[in-house]
């Protein structure tokens, strides 16, 4: 049974969770699961009563695996599959307070930026109708200048032909408009840049925001008329189109409901948690200052107030999914609160050649589907070949076994390269057809498999 990424996540039971995920992600069956349950469980949470609700946190996850397995692209699809406030950080980024780098509460700030303008969308999307039909008014009445003044009663007596015809002239304008055919037309319109002023009175504003809100109080302080310009109606469709969806959203009820949603189903996914767990052996001065950001996340993560230009966001019930390689170090080098506040902990297994052969087919998303349609811009028609596939997929596992081990993303790699004469002379080769055979992958890339220093450097 299917079912549709736009469905929402609180209708979709564990195992269709994952059935989603396996449109996209090959494997990690293990890994699915997880994450399946630790989504359904906050659905569970949202029908719990009131006084129970609040005392069930979410489980937090660490996925552990070598890159290119599949960790970040698991976190991603959830969040687009549940509609769900979404970011992706590195943990790196984010130093002890008094060092060099961001702060960790901005991650908390970058979501809620981020819930905003998706709800803001969305919004915008449901009065798209009267949006349109405003922005079609305002054209009309510059395109017909007088057609205003005579609906008031200032132009011509009511009933006469004139008016009529006017009516009819407006109407067939109407039709002209909708149709593109003053597209390239140029009109005189009158411009203004608004931006908000918005800036963290209790946190810590970066330089952009602070340039932002010096913008916004100029333009305050200054005439606020704007200025006229001559655009063509395409453009000038835009404009007032932008116009129109900011004064039809209520911006209050859009900060409400991100609000709502950051608390309640954000989704914070930490990516190289492993770079600021000890190394191991000895303590160093690297070690203490990692240990003191881990120490800076820990509030995030057991839930604290972060103060925002839309507000204080409550960090409690945001899950967070964290995910490293572990190579040199491993989970329990990280700081025994933190460990506590991440629970669940999956494996993701290295990929296969037989892994590597379904990434190629099966997703929805398959990067020899990105290819063929590609080229196909050019008027080339690529087939690959089962066999070709087979042997792409026997050399990115090779590879990835004697050099660095960077998982699916050996495939993009390993396929340009092959592709690289094909997409450079495409424009050439219009209207034939192409298929990339065994022989062919042996040919294109016998010379560097043969030469291992140069595959280090190539592939």
């Amino acid at each position: 049974m299917g079912y549709s990424a736009s469905r929402k996540l609180d209708e979709l039971k564990p195992s269709q969770i994952v059935s989603e995920l396996d449109k996209y992600i090959i494997g990690q069956q293990k890994a699915k699961r997880t994450i399946a349950v630790a989504i359904r469980n906050r659905t569970r949470r949202k029908r719990l009563p009131e006084e129970i609700r609040d005392e069930v946190s979410p489980k937090n996850i660490i996925m552990i695996g070598p890159t290119g397995v599949g960790k970040t692209e698991i976190a991603r699809r959830i969040a687009k599959l549940s509609n769900a406030p979404f970011i992706k950080v590195e943990a790196t980024k984010y130093t002890e307070v008094g060092y060099v780098g961001r702060d960790v509460e901005s991650i908390i700030r970058d979501l809620m930026s981020i819930a905003v303008q998706q709800v803001k969308a969305e919004l915008a999307e449901a009065e798209k109708e009267k949006v349109a039909s405003r922005v079609e008014e305002r054209l009309l009445d510059i395109l017909l200048p007088q057609m205003k003044d005579e609906e008031k009663g200032d132009v011509v007596p009511a009933g006469t032909s004139f008016t009529d015809s006017k009516k009819v002239t407006r109407e067939r304008f109407r039709e002209m408009l909708r149709s593109g055919a003053f597209d390239d037309r140029e009109i005189e319109v009158n411009v203004q840049s608004r931006k908000r002023v918005g800036i963290e009175v209790l946190g810590q504003p970066n330089m952009e925001e602070l340039q932002d809100a010096m913008q916004s109080l100029g333009s305050i302080f200054g005439n606020g008329r704007g200025h006229n310009r001559k655009l063509s109606i395409k453009r000038a469709r835009e404009i007032f189109t932008e116009e129109e969806i900011e004064k039809a959203v209520d911006n209050d009820r859009a900060i409400d409901e991100a609000k709502e949603r950051v608390e309640q189903m954000g989704i914070v996914f930490l990516d190289e948690i492993d770079k600021v767990a000890k190394g191991g052996g000895a303590s160093s001065g690297i070690d203490v200052s990692r240990e003191g950001v881990q120490r800076d996340i820990l509030p995030i993560v057991e839930g604290t107030s972060v103060s925002t230009k839309w507000g204080v966001i409550d960090t409690t019930h945001i899950l967070f999914i964290a995910s490293g390689a572990f190579h040199v170090s491993k989970p329990s080098d990280l700081i025994p609160e933190l460990q506590g506040r991440f629970p669940l902990r999956v494996e993701l297994d290295d990929l296969t050649s037989d892994d590597f052969y379904r990434i190629l087919t099966e997703p929805a998303n398959a990067i020899t589907m990105q290819y063929h349609e590609l080229l196909k811009t050019e008027g080339v028609e690529i087939i690959f070949d089962d066999a070709a596939i087979r042997r792409v997929s026997e050399i990115a596992y090779e590879v990835n076994t004697t050099n660095d081990n960077i998982g699916a993303r050996r495939l993009f790699t390993i396929m340009e390269k092959l592709l690289e004469e094909l997409s450079f002379s495409a424009d050439e080769l219009s209207g034939q057809t192409i298929t990339i055979t065994a022989a062919y992958v042996e040919e294109r890339l016998r010379d560097v498999l043969q030469d291992q220093d140069l595959s280090k450097f190539i592939l």
